[in-house]
């Protein structure tokens, strides 16, 4: 069977989220020989991208603009041949004879449209709905986005799979002292921390984080303590409110932005902080809170979406609307040393459901039933 698959979201630097997932997957596929992959991609692929060999092939061609409108339905249409077509994003292709799956990560686009750039809001909704309503077959990456997608498309159930993501097992692992430091001192970190890690945008509700981490300090049981609050992850839109909030509540020595933290860095600064934080609005599964985890951190999350699936009880769930409620979630890790441990045996035992490897083979098994016609 020949798989053809859409790569670009593995296609970029500074990979989150979604590009995160499609990069993985690209490294597991390349490691399986049951199959022949050939990826199309609209720009020469990066290094680490997976190197090709007798199954597992690249594709380039354009124009860029407007590639999956334009360039892939008729790259498809003309000489491919390929029996499934697998897209590792929201957007299939506008036509093809060739029949395709795609992933559809959360939908928040439609719960929180006011989140978003207009021209990016436009896209998001018009060329998801073309895609979901034409795709043979439907991945998505918790129940609760299955939800949401049945809900909003009126999609039989049948033609969605849910396929975890994972985490990278080797990188994510409790850090040495040395590490730790290092890191911190590269970020100038020289207080106990409280860490948040994802794209400065509306939906990551950072700006309520910034109000609780200020009720946190003022705590009288917490009085003695020196605490900072370390942002990580680059800008993506609408962040310059979050910036001038923390002007407005005059914490600008209390709260450090690192950018975007390489690979190699987030697992020390993952694991020197007491806790890590993550109070979306809206999650479609929150790779960095299972890193969190494999790293020895104790998380606390919100009440909403997919975050409560994926930590079970092995976090601290708060309400992202209210910032007392995150302020008293982060409370009770910091001063609750029995809770605190807990938590993280939890954490420990709950990553356990999450492997690159499992998502993959899961979804090659689908996408093999789907080529014969066995499925949705």
């Amino acid at each position: 069977m020949i798989i053809g698959i859409d790569g670009n979201e593995a296609n970029v630097n500074q990979r989150v989220g979604s590009g995160v997932y499609a990069f993985e997957l690209l490294h597991e596929f390349s490691k399986n020989k049951k199959y022949e992959f050939v990826i199309y991609l609209k720009d020469f692929p990066l290094r680490d991208l997976p190197k090709e060999s007798a199954n597992f092939k690249y594709k380039i061609f354009g124009p860029r603009k407007l590639w999956t409108q334009f360039a892939l339905p008729v790259k498809l249409s003309f000489g491919s041949k390929i029996d499934i077509f697998f897209t590792l994003g929201h957007y299939g292709p506008r036509f093809s004879q060739i029949p395709y799956s795609i992933t559809i990560f959360d939908l928040s686009y439609l719960r929180f449209p006011e989140l978003f750039k207009k021209s990016d809001l436009y896209q998001l909704t018009n060329w998801s709905k073309y895609s979901i309503r034409s795709a043979k077959h439907i991945f998505t990456i918790s129940y609760a986005t299955k939800t949401d997608i049945i809900k909003n498309y009126k999609i039989d159930d049948r033609k969605i799979s849910v396929t975890y993501p994972g985490y990278d097992q080797k990188g994510f692992k409790p850090q040495s002292k040395s590490k730790i430091e290092k890191v911190r001192n590269k970020y100038k970190v020289k207080d106990d921390y409280i860490l948040f890690v994802g794209t400065l945008q509306p939906r990551k509700n950072v700006e309520r984080l910034i109000e609780a981490f200020k009720k946190v300090t003022q705590l009288s049981v917490l009085s003695s303590w020196n605490l900072q609050l370390v942002i990580a992850g680059k800008n993506g839109w609408l962040y310059e409110s979050i910036f001038e909030k923390v002007k407005s509540l005059k914490l600008e020595k209390e709260i450090i932005f690192t950018d975007y933290v390489p690979d190699d860095e987030l697992p020390a600064l993952i694991s020197g902080a007491k806790v890590f934080v993550l109070p979306s609005l809206w999650e479609g599964f929150g790779i960095p809170v299972v890193e969190a985890q494999a790293c020895g951190v104790p998380v606390a999350v919100s009440d909403t979406s997919s975050l409560p699936e994926i930590v079970r009880e092995s976090g601290v769930l708060v309400n992202p609307g209210s910032i007392d409620s995150v302020a008293q979630g982060i409370r009770k890790v910091l001063t609750d040393e029995k809770f605190r441990q807990n938590l993280i045996k939890k954490g420990f035992v709950n990553i356990k459901r999450f492997s690159w490897q499992k998502c993959a083979n899961e979804t090659l098994e689908t996408l093999e039933k789907l080529a014969s016609n066995r499925i949705l």
